[in-house]
């Protein structure tokens, strides 16, 4: 019985036992289907007067009957049959219709979203005879992006179509088309899926540095969409039918990944991947990634491996029956472990071991942070926004060469470095990761030990890319992560970069608003104002130091 799949209820024993018999029936490889083949499943269709539907391979076999209702048939999961950009599904659907009607909109919804061979139907006349066979094929990607094309109706009989040359060919050309236009590359191609709340702009606005991400991770954009709801939907994110269409999209642009704007659920992951069979991934993966590719020291990828740990265990599940067997035997009795408790407490554990490491290390960067106050040596440190130009800015004043690139996060390591001022005042000055919006706050916990360098800075240089059209939404991003941090305390500089990008009102309104200073980090000349103003902020805190020190030593010796 697991040939047969659907609506069997109410089925008499015989007529089970004739569709049991449609599993020995096999058609010529280039045959869409046979005439008799046509008659005895229009013939049984009609009897019980229910649609039935064969999925077969491209040898002919049959490898399952569907038994729907009168109005539709439900295609059971095919797992273990191939997808893929550029790749159909190597079976075909033909199933019936009641009545003679063409292929319905959820026929071709299938044949999109499962990437089938053909879709075909049979309608059945007043004597539960075929009629015509109605098929439908998917198209290569097209300038006018027209998803499917429709053959010649025929009646089974007189279907003149050799239907391994045709399928063959189809595919081939599919594959060509999508290749041409990976010319070049041989990175993924993601499809971008924004957030479902918030007003249009902040919604096009967070897709805009999604995009950003994804490109920084290394993968090529090839579309994106957004979807207007009052509340996203539990199990999909999105409505199931703007994934259908999102899904049909996606594979006509050849995309390997669906990445979504939000932080998906371990439920939505597996309910999307099982519904759409493309790779689905969420923000936060995305910069988990990038954090990977961009660790070079031992700490960093200590701090990355926790919070990837992090992320992804409460996302571990049963993956299939499998999995889920029990490990017992010789000295194992009762009721053992399942495969899923296994992999939880290994995480667990290191995840733990992940954490005394870390301590250790901020440990020692806590030594050394205090031989650096015993020294008295002032410490600056730079932050903000991703890409605002932290690491330029640090290269620029203290002649160095920290790795600067246009991308996301490129930054990850902190970078210190010794600086003097025009008036023998010397400090530290440290570069740090760069801040973002819905930072995950497993990135937040596992670079605690990073930021802590932020604990001990007497001077914090807020850095701010002036030319960006959010900048203020930035700002406001990173001081509200500095306020999550502890830190708004500090004393804060704020300095808007890229002047030489930006509308020089524009840089003048915020400056004014912000009480801030305007520089271009590729610029020294620009540096006057900044340096002279964090000398002030430094000898000014040094001074207070000494003060309080002097009070504490007279009321000592009182």
């Amino acid at each position: 019985m697991s040939f047969i799949s659907g609506s069997t209820l109410g089925l008499k024993p015989s007529q089970l036992t004739r569709l049991e018999k449609f599993a020995k029936r096999r058609v010529p490889a280039n045959m869409v289907i046979t005439h008799e083949l046509a008659r005895s499943l229009t013939e049984l269709s009609f009897e019980i007067n229910r649609q039935l539907g064969l999925l077969m391979d491209r040898k002919g076999r049959l490898q399952r009957i569907i038994v729907g209702d009168a109005r539709s048939i439900l295609i059971p999961r095919l797992s273990g049959w191939r997808i893929g950009a550029g790749r159909l599904r190597g079976l075909r659907l033909i199933h019936t219709h009641l009545k003679d009607e063409p292929l319905s909109p959820e026929d071709l919804s299938d044949l999109a979203l499962l990437r089938f061979d053909l879709v075909s139907t049979i309608g059945i006349d007043e004597s539960g005879l075929p009629t015509l066979i109605r098929s439908a094929y998917l198209l290569p990607p097209n300038p006018k992006n027209q998803v499917w094309e429709f053959l010649e109706p025929a009646h089974p009989s007189q279907l003149d179509l050799d239907f391994l040359v045709f399928v063959k060919s189809l595919e081939d050309e599919i594959s060509r088309t999508l290749k041409s236009k990976r010319i070049g590359t041989q990175t993924e191609r993601a499809y971008l899926i924004g957030k479902v709340k918030g007003n249009e702009w902040e919604k096009t606005e967070s897709l805009d540095e999604l995009a950003e991400l994804v490109n920084s991770c290394g993968l090529d954009v090839v579309a994106s969409c957004v979807q207007n709801r009052e509340s996203p939907d539990p199990r999909f994110l999105v409505g199931k039918g703007k994934l259908k269409e999102i899904v049909i999209d996606a594979l006509q642009k050849g995309a390997d990944v669906l990445v979504f704007d939000t932080e998906l659920t371990a439920a939505q992951v597996k309910a999307i991947s099982e519904f759409t069979e493309i790779k689905v991934v969420d923000r936060s993966q995305i910069i988990l990634d990038i954090f990977a590719q961009r660790a070079k020291s031992s700490e960093g990828k200590l701090q990355v491996e926790l919070a990837q740990l992090r992320y992804a265990l409460p996302k571990l599940s049963e993956k299939d029956d499998a999995l889920s067997r029990l490990t017992g035997g010789i000295g194992g009795r009762g009721p053992g472990e399942t495969r899923l408790e296994i992999d939880r407490r290994r995480i667990h554990s290191r995840i733990g071991f992940l954490e005394r490491q870390i301590a250790a290390v901020g440990k020692a960067r806590s030594i050394r942070r205090s031989l650096r106050n015993r020294r008295k040596v002032p410490i600056v440190s730079i932050v903000g926004y991703t890409n605002a130009g932290k690491s330029t800015l640090l290269n620029n004043l203290t002649r160095s060469k920290v790795l600067v690139e246009d991308k996301l996060f490129a930054t990850l390591d902190p970078t210190s470095r010794r600086l003097r001022f025009p008036r023998e005042t010397q400090v530290i000055i440290t570069d740090t990761v760069g801040f973002i919006k819905d930072l995950p706050e497993t990135l937040v916990k596992a670079f605690a030990a990073t930021l802590d360098e932020l604990a001990d800075a007497d001077v914090l240089l807020h850095l701010i890319d002036s030319s960006n059209p959010n900048v203020e939404n930035q700002l406001e991003a990173v001081e509200s992560l500095l306020d999550r941090l502890m830190l708004s305390d500090k004393t804060i500089i704020r300095i808007f970069n890229k002047i030489d990008l930006a509308d020089e009102e524009v840089v003048s309104n915020l400056c004014s608003l912000y009480k801030g200073l305007a520089i271009s980090a590729l610029d020294s000349k620009t540096f006057y104002k900044l340096i002279e103003r964090v000398e002030d902020e430094i000898l000014t805190s040094l001074q207070f130091e000494l003060d309080n020190n002097h009070v504490d030593a007279l009321a000592s010796g009182a």
